[in-house]
């Protein structure tokens, strides 16, 4: 009787068997495929460490694990490979591969608070006259303007926007469609930079050698990071740092945080506290004008 149980939970392989179906199921949940292939990874470091029946693994075994893997990580990184263990089992239980889900008495670290550090009106000038090539010029305009997130910035193609309203529909995480929104000065920019590139590629940034194909994500990092070295600037520039200084820069000029939490795509407004919130200086400003 026993045997019949924990077929296909002994050995590794059946685990990675379970993980396939896993996968499948959380591909059809809209989970995008970074996701998906950072839950593989995570999960399949695991399957080397386990030595028992899935069935068998206790709370004890993950905290043994967890705080083997995760020794030298952030809070937030050892939260997220506790999320990823969660997750499994608790599909395992539900779909009733395992009597009992030890997952759910693990705890998630507690997290400091820190605050997104947008660039300063100063620092994003200087970085804007840092930029050289019509390329870059539009890159960063583009990505400080529609707050978008790398990957939109990556997948966009230009016969995709609507240059009347300068707006775009991308699909962000978890799948979901949304609209960007950027400015008519990044329009200006990206209209000026089409017509200087070379090739057809539809991509809304491509490579500047043949055969002009789309702008991957490391190379638009490797963009800004030029651009951030050639300004001189004592801060580490990043795209998702663009999308940082937008958030903070509407919430001072006075935007509804749900106004902000719909341009930056958030399903959860906590998610939007934490990149908008005002500036210490412009606290000071609106003190001074209530209490005069």
């Amino acid at each position: 009787d026993i045997v019949p149980q924990e077929k296909g939970l002994v050995t590794n392989n059946g685990l990675e068997e379970k993980l396939q179906i896993y996968l499948v199921c959380k591909r059809l949940d809209g989970l995008s495929k970074d996701t998906l292939k950072n839950y593989t990874n995570n999960i399949l470091i695991f399957s080397r460490y386990l030595r028992k029946p899935l069935a068998n693994v206790t709370t004890m075994d993950l905290r043994m694990y967890l705080a083997q893997r995760c020794k030298n990580l952030s809070p937030g990184s050892t939260n997220t490979m506790m999320y990823i263990l969660r997750s499994f089992f608790t599909w395992l239980h539900d779909e009733g591969y395992i009597p009992e889900n030890p997952s759910k008495r693990l705890k998630t670290t507690k997290e400091p608070i820190r605050l997104r550090q947008p660039l300063s009106e100063e620092q994003m000038e200087i970085f804007r006259e840092a930029c050289i090539t019509d390329r870059e010029k539009a890159l960063t305009e583009f990505l400080y303007s529609s707050a978008c997130r790398l990957n939109d910035a990556y997948s966009l193609n230009r016969s995709e926007i609507d240059w009347n309203e300068c707006t775009a529909i991308v699909i962000g995480k978890g799948n979901k469609e949304r609209t960007i929104y950027f400015s008519i000065k990044a329009k200006i920019l990206l209209k000026k930079y089409f017509k200087t590139r070379k090739g057809d590629n539809d991509a809304l940034f491509i490579t500047e050698k043949s055969p002009f194909k789309r702008l991957g994500k490391r190379s638009i990092e490797r963009a800004i990071s030029k651009i951030n070295e050639r300004s001189g600037l004592a801060v580490n520039v990043f795209p998702h740092k663009m999308r940082h200084t937008k958030a903070s820069d509407l919430a001072n000029a006075g935007a509804p945080i749900q106004i902000i939490q719909g341009i930056l795509g958030h399903s959860n407004i906590t998610s939007t506290t934490i990149y908008a919130k005002t500036s210490k200086a412009n606290m000071l400003h609106e003190y001074r004008r209530f209490s005069a």
